[in-house]
C-alpha cells in the first residue's frame, strides 16, 4: 500500500480568518504505512495513524468508508509521541480541498468545516480533543463518522489531523500529521472527467525539422466522485498524419466538483503548416479508492497554424542566391555582348580604312 501525502496548506483569504497570537510557523508533512512520524527533530515529534485494537492498522493508510445517509460509523486514531519530551497535542477533523497547483490539501485549523470533516465527533461529541503524551507515549482516540440524513451521493473527503504547537524561540511551530479520510455516500454514482477547453501553441527551435508544441487543457471534475487520469497527446498534420510520438501525463485526484489546467508539452515537432494537437484522457482512481464502476474517457483537440519561419528564411536565402547567379549571368552576358559588338566594329572599321588606301 503506497505512502499517503497529504498537504496542509492555508486557504485563500476569503475561504478562512486566521486566528492567533503571535507568530504561527505550519509544516506539511507526510503520511505513510502505520505510525508516521511528522518532523525530522527527534526532541519533539509526534506520529497518527489509522488503527485497530489499540495498534496501528498496517492494512489501511487512509479513512475509507461506504454510508448510508443518516449512518454512524465508528473507529480509532492512534497517537504517538515519538519524540524525547512531553507533547501536548489537538486531534481533530476537517475538509479536504484541490490546492492551485492541484495536490490533495487540508484546511487551516482556524477554519470551521463544511463537509465530512464536520461530520466526525470523538468523545463527548467534540469536534476535537487535546491530549498531552509523554515520551514514547501513545493514546487510541475513539471517533465516530455521523453522515447526515440529507447527504449528497458520491465522495466527501477531508482528513483527521494531530497538531502539536511548540515554541522555536519567538515563533510558535505548528506541527501537523495529517490522514486522508473518505465517505461515499451510497446513492447514484455519477463518475464524470471533462476537458472543458483546450488551446495550443507552438514553439520552433533553430533546427527546422524540431519544436514543440504546447497544450493547455482545463479539467472539470463534473460528477460526484473523486477521479484522477492518465491523458496521452499527440499532434498529427494533415489527413491525420502523426508529427510527433506520444506523451503520457498523470493527473492526479481531482475532488468532486474541483477544476484544473493543466499544461502539456509534446516536443519533436517540425513546423508543418497545419498542426492538429489533440490530447484524450481516461480516468483513473487511486488504488487505496474504492471503485466506482465504469470510468469516463474524454478527447479534444485543437487547429494550429504555423508559419516554418527556417523553411521561410531557406527558401529566402536560395530566392537571393539564385536572383544574384541571375543577374551576374545577365551582367556577364551584357559585357559579352558589348565586348563582341565593340570587337566587330572595330574590325569592320580597319577593313574600310585598308580598302580607302
Amino acid at each position: 500500500m503506497r505512502p499517503q501525502t497529504v498537504t496542509i496548506r492555508r486557504t485563500p483569504p476569503h475561504r478562512f480568518v486566521l486566528a492567533a497570537s503571535g507568530l504561527i510557523l505550519t509544516l506539511g508533512l507526510t503520511v505513510g504505512l502505520g505510525a508516521a512520524g511528522a518532523w525530522a527533530d527527534d526532541s519533539d515529534a509526534i506520529a497518527g495513524s489509522p488503527s485497530s485494537n489499540g495498534s496501528v492498522d498496517q492494512t489501511r493508510s487512509r479513512y475509507s468508508y461506504q454510508v448510508d445517509p443518516g449512518q454512524q460509523v465508528s473507529d480509532e486514531y492512534l497517537v504517538q509521541n515519538t519524540g524525547s519530551t512531553p507533547q501536548a497535542v489537538t486531534v481533530y477533523a476537517t475538509d479536504a480541498f484541490n490546492s492551485e497547483d492541484g495536490s490533495f490539501a487540508l484546511l487551516d485549523g482556524a477554519v470551521e468545516a463544511q463537509d465530512v470533516g464536520r461530520w466526525v465527533s470523538f468523545a463527548d461529541g467534540s469536534n476535537k480533543v487535546q491530549i498531552t503524551l509523554d515520551p514514547g507515549g501513545q493514546q487510541v482516540i475513539p471517533f465516530t463518522v455521523s453522515v447526515p440524513a440529507d447527504a449528497r451521493p458520491g465522495d466527501h473527503a477531508g482528513g483527521i489531523i494531530v497538531s502539536a504547537l511548540s515554541p522555536a524561540g519567538e515563533v510558535s511551530v505548528d506541527r501537523r500529521v495529517a490522514i486522508r479520510l473518505y465517505a461515499r455516500v451510497h446513492g447514484e454514482l455519477q463518475p464524470g472527467l471533462t476537458i472543458s477547453s483546450i488551446t495550443s501553441s507552438y514553439r520552433g527551435e533553430l533546427n527546422p525539422f524540431a519544436g514543440e508544441t504546447s497544450l493547455t487543457i482545463s479539467l472539470q471534475n463534473t460528477g460526484n466522485v473523486s477521479l484522477g487520469a492518465n491523458t496521452v497527446a499527440q499532434v498529427r498534420g494533415i489527413f491525420g498524419i502523426p508529427l510527433s510520438d506520444l506523451t503520457r501525463t498523470p493527473i492526479p485526484e481531482m475532488l468532486p466538483g474541483s477544476s484544473r489546467t493543466v499544461t502539456i508539452v509534446v516536443p519533436g515537432v517540425g513546423p508543418w503548416v497545419y498542426l492538429n494537437p489533440s490530447v484524450s484522457l481516461a480516468a483513473t482512481v487511486d488504488e487505496d479508492a474504492l471503485a466506482p464502476g465504469l470510468l469516463p474517457t474524454a478527447e479534444r483537440s485543437s487547429n494550429l497554424f504555423v508559419v516554418p519561419w527556417a523553411f521561410v528564411i531557406l527558401l529566402l536565402l536560395a530566392g537571393f542566391a539564385w536572383l544574384f547567379v541571375r543577374l551576374s549571368r545577365t551582367r556577364d552576358s551584357a559585357r559579352a555582348r558589348a565586348w563582341i559588338e565593340y570587337t566587330e566594329a572595330e574590325a569592320k572599321r580597319k577593313a574600310r580604312g585598308e580598302a580607302t588606301a
